[in-house]
C-alpha cells in the first residue's frame, strides 16, 4: 500500500466520525480522553481510500500483508483499559496501520511501536510524518519489547497469544497495565495485567474479540 493520497479531513467525515464516537459512548465507552482522541483523528486516513467510505463504521478493515485495521470499538475499548495518562510511556506490539498508535499519542502518550511486516512499518512511518506525529516505531520481532526503552507504563499486544512473553512482562514496570487478548480454546479474552512485583500479577477478564494472530520473527 502507497501512503494515503486521500489525506483530507471534510465535514462528511466529521459529521460520520462524531456519530461513531457517539455510538461508542452508547455501547460503553466512558473516558472522555478516548472518546475526543477518536473524534479529532480522522480513521480514514489510516486505510486505503478504497475503503474510505466505511471508515467510520463499527467494523474491522483489510490493510496490507493480510492484516487488518481493527474496528473502532475495539480500538476504544483497548484504550480506555490501559488507563492512559499524558506522559505514558506506552508499548504497542503489532502498529499495524498506526491508528491505535496515533491514539495514544493523541491521549499525550509517549509511544514505542513494534511492526513485524517491513511494509506496514513503512507505510505508517512515512503516514505519521505526514501527519506530524511523533511516536519512536520499529521494524522488528514484537516477542523481544525494546528492553533498551524498559521500564514502560504500559503495554498494548494488538494480536492474539495464548500467553505473554516473558520479555515483555518484564519490561513493564511494577504498578504497570499490560492489555492483550489472550486465546483459550480459540476464543480470545481481552485481558489486563497489572504488575504487582516481578512474579506477581493482578489479572482481570473483558470479554471476547477477535484479532490476528502474534507471530515470532519479521517479514
Amino acid at each position: 500500500m502507497v501512503i494515503n493520497d486521500f489525506l483530507e479531513d471534510n465535514f462528511i467525515f466529521k459529521g460520520k466520525r462524531q456519530k461513531m464516537v457517539q455510538l461508542l459512548a452508547n455501547e460503553g465507552i466512558t473516558d472522555r480522553r478516548v472518546l475526543l482522541a477518536m473524534t479529532v483523528l480522522p480513521r480514514h486516513f489510516f486505510i486505503d481510500s478504497t475503503y474510505a467510505e466505511h471508515a467510520y463504521s463499527n467494523k474491522p478493515l483489510p490493510i496490507d500483508k493480510n492484516q487488518t485495521i481493527s474496528q473502532p470499538y475495539t480500538v476504544a475499548f483497548q484504550t480506555q483499559l490501559l488507563n492512559v495518562n499524558p506522559g505514558d510511556k506506552i508499548l504497542e506490539i503489532g502498529t499495524g496501520s498506526g491508528y491505535q498508535a496515533a491514539i495514544l499519542i493523541k491521549m499525550g502518550a509517549k509511544v514505542f511501536s513494534i511492526e513485524r511486516h517491513k511494509v506496514l512499518f513503512e507505510k505508517t512511518k512515512t503516514l505519521f510524518k505526514h501527519l506530524g506525529l511523533k511516536a519512536h516505531l520499529f521494524y522488528d520481532d514484537g516477542f523481544n519489547g525494546q528492553p533498551l526503552f524498559a521500564p514502560f507504563d504500559k503495554i498494548l499486544i494488538t494480536a492474539a497469544a495464548p500467553t505473554i512473553p516473558n520479555n515483555l512482562l518484564q519490561q513493564l514496570k511494577q504498578g504497570g497495565i499490560l492489555v492483550a487478548p489472550i486465546t483459550n480454546n480459540h476464543l480470545q479474552t481481552m485481558t489486563v495485567f497489572k504488575k504487582i512485583d516481578d512474579t506477581n500479577f493482578e489479572i482481570k477478564k473483558h470479554g471476547q474479540f477477535s484479532f490476528v494472530p502474534m507471530l515470532k520473527g519479521k517479514e
